[in-house]
């Protein structure tokens, strides 16, 4: 048996051209650094960085349904929401565990926009669907899996909105987690003021058509402002000193939503949806793991994926896994998250990694690990 063939964005070539080293992520083919991860990260840090998040699928909803089929399906509330605002909300099973993290947007009155991991395009979308067929098939909407027509890029770092405001300036005034349907090339453009790195940024969804022009509009007016492309190295080191949780690593369909620490996207307020008597119950009793932001505090290599946690008092005990480990550009040391007892997972606890067969020291610490100075 042959490989599996890579999907590949519309801006493949443009990566190839700019020497990016491409690698296999979550059925695509994409970019992972383009110069050096260090670079990449702190140009986001300082400057700017573009990404090209094409692989991320998009889910349509209408209807004067609408609301009501998806309240059913995620942990927040989307009656919350004004027509132009998004909200961070989960997909559950019946049992809690998790299914996806994504966005949600409200474009209009009955419309509604998810905005969903790469890899779990397929999974989420054959979910909701068998949602709608066996639970709602009463409901009045339409749903269109999207994901396949568009593009996608991440505009991040302090300089982005400087950068944004030479082609979209109404997006600049766009505030946190709001969404606009703007015009690119005779074509509707959304974009919304999210992101996934801890600093300021804006996401662009774009018709596939449009895609390498967008991003060439995008270069050349942030050549001046020190913006740089970006790969899922940059991403990833990024994402984790944002304490921000990746699908397939502090999330899977065994842990849930409270053991996530994501207690605060569940609204358990909300009449009957999908994992709410697990979330509920554990709101009230407690669990067992949690999981944990964590930097080394003595001079190590860096910590990774599956290495585990043992307690820095005198029992010396193992009590988790790490889920997430890299070498921190911005604070230069190791962090991580991960999960532990719950008994050890307060701000300042030690703790000790074990890397390569050796224990070294280490703090539980509030999320995002990385702070900017005031």
């Amino acid at each position: 048996m042959g490989q599996p063939v890579l999907k590949r964005t519309p801006l493949y070539e443009t990566h190839v051209a700019l020497n990016g080293r491409l690698v296999e992520f979550g059925g695509w083919e994409m970019p992972v650094l383009y110069t050096s991860i260090v670079k990449e990260h702190l140009a986001v840090r300082d400057a700017a960085g573009l990404f090209d998040i094409s692989h991320m699928g998009e889910f349509l909803f209408e209807g004067p349904d609408a609301k009501k089929f998806l309240n059913k399906l995620l942990t927040n509330d989307l009656s919350r929401l004004e027509p132009g605002q998004g909200q961070y909300s989960l997909l559950c099973q019946d049992n809690g565990g998790l299914i996806d993290d994504l966005y949600a947007y409200r474009l209009g009155e009955i419309r509604y926009l998810l905005v969903v991991n790469a890899s779990r395009v397929e999974v989420d979308w054959m979910w909701i669907r068998a949602q709608r067929n066996t639970r709602y098939k009463s409901l009045k909407l339409e749903m269109t899996d999207a994901s396949g027509d568009h593009a996608a890029l991440a505009l991040q770092g302090p300089k982005s909105a400087a950068i944004l405001d030479g082609l979209f300036p109404a997006a600049v005034e766009l505030e946190k987690n709001r969404i606009a349907e703007l015009e690119f090339g005779g074509a509707p453009i959304w974009i919304s003021r999210t992101g996934y790195t801890g600093e300021d940024g804006f996401e662009l969804i774009t018709i596939n058509d449009q895609a390498v022009a967008l991003w060439e509009k995008l270069t050349v007016l942030g050549q001046a402002l020190g913006l740089v492309p970006a790969g899922l190295g940059a991403r990833d080191t990024l994402r984790t000193e944002a304490g921000y949780s990746l699908y397939g690593h502090e999330l899977t369909s065994d842990t849930t939503p409270i053991e996530a620490g994501l207690g605060w996207a569940v609204a358990d307020h909300k009449i009957g949806f999908v994992g709410k008597e697990t979330c509920v119950a554990q709101k009230q009793d407690g669990v067992s793991r949690k999981c944990i932001g964590f930097r080394m505090t003595g001079k190590s290599a860096p910590p990774r994926e599956q290495y585990l946690i043992f307690a820095g008092d005198d029992s010396g005990r193992e009590i988790g896994e790490v889920t997430s480990g890299t070498q921190s550009p911005s604070l230069g040391c190791g962090i991580g998250l991960g999960y532990v007892e719950t008994a050890f997972a307060k701000s300042g606890t030690p703790i000790e990694i074990e890397i390569r067969n050796r224990r070294f020291p280490a703090e539980v610490v509030r999320r995002p690990i990385f702070r900017k100075p005031d």
